[in-house]
């Protein structure tokens, strides 16, 4: 008898994470996948899915203009207690530390349905760093079934608030498989990739890529405009280009366009399609960001991160040394910034391509796990660099990209 799963999806980066378990789920007979966008993020969470020619089978369209925290919950209290009364799942699956997986996990239990935790056991610690996710990630952590805890790290956390050892399993992060996934397709250039390399410099350019993204409720606005102000004095450097994909938040893109823009040796680009934000990664001479994603990926491809935050749920990264907490002071940002510019051998100690957050198969791992024949928890995730084989095929054609046209001149 197949396993009914049900998986709740409503941001950008939770459609990243779980379009690869969707994916070995679907393609396993020993289950029948629903999907669910709750569509907390539009177009974002939409470019994603279609990417992945993942077609959801129910849409909630919660996304409205200034929604808050309460009202994406609200409706998702609303409406998703329908859809789990129609698909009857074993298993609602949820991932990370969204108001769409504390909210679906609340449905879920409400409606004494197992809840399945992809990325269980991130903490900081703080309530308020980051708000609300800390909360929300807590939230779930008391309420699901299984734990699928992405480092050993995440295990001992989840151990050390009483979770029982037999309902956690370390998988390694499942961002790692999908970006393993999409290095073959990057390699072909697909119209997005394309597009994106015709508004940076060529490659063998004396300008060397600093990508920035930046949006946490905490940071905002001033995180934002300390950022703002730090970019304008690496852009005038002339040996560094400032490639800047802005959140559509507006308290998040209004003071970085306003620093930035007409500048030279800048790029105001709109959010990016994954394949062509990971290009752009993989392209880039160091990262600023406060994304946890970005802190994942970034070590996969040789690319250091400074991270825009005083504390990290991901700390593995920082032992490993692929990533270096800053903070926003504007005058720190600018000097870290410069720091792996100028001295080459700072820069390759942070550009080591080493990920401690997995080998690419954490997707079979949690697939193994829902049908009941898993290994016994692993202490350690072995780390293997390689391309994944796991099919990507569409179920239906995937929609066209978000335009790449800058918002203002690159200085070229």
């Amino acid at each position: 008898m197949t396993k009914r799963v049900l998986f709740a999806v409503g941001t950008r980066p939770e459609a990243i994470k779980l379009a690869p378990v969707i994916r070995a789920l679907d393609a396993d007979p020993r289950f029948t996948v629903s999907v669910c966008a709750t569509a907390q993020h539009r177009e974002m969470l939409d470019e994603v899915l279609d990417s992945w020619g993942i077609r959801p089978d129910h849409d909630l369209d919660l996304m409205r203009a200034g929604q808050t925290p309460d009202t994406v919950a609200a409706g998702i209290l609303l409406r998703l207690p329908e859809v789990i009364r129609a698909e009857r799942p074993d298993w609602v699956v949820v991932q990370g530390d969204t108001t769409t997986a504390m909210a679906s996990a609340l449905a879920a239990h409400h409606a004494r349905v197992r809840i399945a935790h992809v990325e269980a056991g991130l903490r900081t610690g703080d309530l308020a760093d980051p708000f609300p996710e800390e909360g929300n990630r807590r939230a779930i952590a008391a309420l699901a079934h299984i734990h699928f805890a992405p480092t050993p790290r995440a295990r001992a956390a989840l151990l050390a608030e009483g979770v029982a050892p037999r309902r956690i399993h370390v998988t390694g992060n499942t961002v790692v498989d999908a970006l393993l996934a999409a290095r073959a397709r990057i390699a072909a250039r697909p119209p997005e990739v394309a597009a994106l390399d015709a508004l940076l410099p060529p490659r063998g350019d004396r300008r060397r890529i600093v990508l920035a993204t930046l949006h946490r409720r905490e940071n905002l606005p001033h995180g934002a405009e300390a950022l703002g102000q730090a970019l304008r004095a690496i852009a005038a450097r002339g040996d560094a280009f400032v490639a800047l994909p802005l959140h559509p938040n507006p308290r998040a893109g209004g003071p970085l366009r306003a620093a930035l823009s007409g500048l030279p040796n800048v790029a105001l680009l709109p959010p990016l399609a994954p394949l062509a934000f990971l290009h752009l990664l993989e392209r880039a001479h160091v990262a600023l960001t406060d994304s946890g994603g970005v802190q994942e990926e970034a070590p996969a491809l040789g690319t250091p991160v400074l991270v825009l935050r005083t504390r990290t749920e991901r700390p593995e990264a920082i032992e490993a040394g692929t990533a270096r907490l800053i903070g926003t002071d504007a005058r720190r940002i600018a000097a870290e910034v410069a720091r792996l510019l100028d001295d080459a051998a700072a820069h390759a100690a942070m550009a080591r391509a080493h990920n401690p957050f997995g080998d690419g198969r954490a997707s079979e791992r949690i697939r193994d796990a829902l049908a009941g024949r898993a290994q016994p928890p692993r202490a350690r995730i072995a780390v293997v660099d390689r391309p994944s084989n796991r099919s990507s095929s569409s179920s239906r054609p995937p929609q066209p990209s978000t335009s790449l046209a800058p918002t203002t001149s690159s200085g070229r």
